[in-house]
């Protein structure tokens, strides 16, 4: 597997190695010791997969106190992955990244905890795979918006299909410090 650095510390692009023949390819999504190997996580505790369709917007989530470290993949369909800097001093605070992910290419995007996380649906239809570090606890559901201009994400839908708590979730400056992840050099 290739793994690719973002201008976001710990986010990272996997590019697994694909097999293919004219039946069709295999290739690993996770392995324990090669993610290790790699610094990556080596345990998950929940396995997720939501299906969306295009022009749906999900997110940015992220949940606090018990961060959720996410591996994220698309099974079916193309969709535009988004990670933002959460984290109380980090040099990066407020920053984000952006991956396209698809079932053609394959790619993978690791989030580590700290970050929140959304993504956009570009296809007629798509099918999105989480493995998370932590179990999903309601009580600690967070969120930030989804446009919130300070952040700027370029996202490249423009009126997306949202949930209503997306649509009224908090800009990053008005969240309270103690509600966000604090930045661990």
């Amino acid at each position: 597997m290739k793994v690719i650095e973002t201008k976001l510390h710990g986010c990272v692009v996997i590019e697994p190695t694909v097999f293919g023949d004219a039946r069709g390819c295999f290739f690993e999504t996770w392995n324990a010791e090669r993610f290790a190997a790699q610094g990556l996580p080596d345990r998950f505790v929940q396995s997720n997969v939501s299906t969306s369709a295009q022009g749906v917007l999900r997110g940015l989530h992220y949940q606090w106190p018990r961060s959720q470290g996410k591996l994220v993949s698309v099974l079916e369909g193309e969709v535009y992955d988004v990670a933002v800097d959460i984290r109380r001093g980090s040099p990066t605070f407020g920053q984000w990244e952006a991956v396209m992910l698809s079932a053609d290419n394959k790619k993978q995007f690791w989030i580590p905890e700290g970050f929140a996380h959304g993504f956009a649906v570009l296809s007629d239809r798509a099918v999105f795979s989480y493995l998370c570090t932590e179990v999903y606890l309601k009580e600690f559901d967070a969120g930030v918006r989804w446009n919130d201009a300070d952040i700027a994400v370029d996202w490249p839908v423009g009126a997306p299909t949202l949930s209503a708590k997306d649509e009224r979730a908090p800009f990053l400056k008005d969240i309270a410090e103690d509600c966000l992840p604090v930045f661990m050099p």
